[in-house]
């Protein structure tokens, strides 16, 4: 039986060119195309399709909205991102909204067509390029958090305050210690991070803090 495919894509010529791809291959069928988000959440659950092919860069309702409002409507239909965008932002989003794969609209027609065959099967497809975002940023979060577990509480309590807005000379009168020893703290602070910078530093600091009150991390 064939794989029943919808396609969410502004690009006219290029939602054409996916319907052609996917028509004229053995095992796929087209069933729907789709414009905009807003004409997808009309018509795509009375389509049923086995899978999506949704753009995120879309007039009016974005791609990761409609997925939101769409998994709802049909747990079922697995929905593959296809789109140019490969920030890791984006993927995080479009996977907690409720995509199950991440390819690249460069993604040759041959490799697109296994990523289709791939999710209906019960996997998640991404490129190559997007898999490594991913591990990338698990990895920087691992090990943000082990460098925080490892400040000590008078460190913890600079961080804390660097959160705050508070400028180097309030923290010494906040903690009651000299400038110097806050410009150690701090050293201790980025080399324990990772980090170079004030910024980075509560970046970091405000991430973690983010996932721990969302447990899934990309909510």
């Amino acid at each position: 039986m064939s794989i029943s495919v919808s396609i969410v894509e502004d690009d006219s010529e290029v939602r054409s060119s996916l319907a052609r791809l996917i028509n004229s291959s053995p095992g796929y069928r087209c069933v729907s195309q789709h414009a905009s988000g807003e004409s997808a959440l009309r018509e795509i659950p009375k389509i049923n399709p086995q899978v999506t092919l949704m753009d995120i860069n879309l007039p009016g309702m974005s791609g990761v909205e409609c997925v939101r409002r769409l998994k709802p409507l049909l747990p079922a239909t697995q929905v593959i991102m296809l789109t140019v965008y490969q920030n890791t932002e984006n993927i995080f989003n479009a996977l907690a909204a409720g995509a199950t794969g991440y390819m690249l609209k460069q993604t040759p027609p041959a490799e697109l067509l296994t990523a289709i065959q791939n999710v209906q099967a019960g996997g998640s497809p991404m490129s190559s390029h997007i898999a490594r975002k991913i591990v990338q940023s698990f990895q920087q979060s691992s090990a943000a958090s082990a460098g925080e577990q490892s400040l000590s509480p008078r460190e913890a309590e600079v961080l804390n305050l660097l959160t705050k807005g508070y400028l180097y000379k309030e923290i010494a009168e906040n903690m009651q210690v000299t400038y110097a020893t806050v410009h150690t703290h701090i050293r201790h602070i980025y080399e324990k991070l990772h980090v170079r910078s004030r910024t980075e530093a509560v970046a970091k600091h405000l991430g973690q803090y983010r996932a721990r009150r969302e447990p899934a991390g990309i909510s």
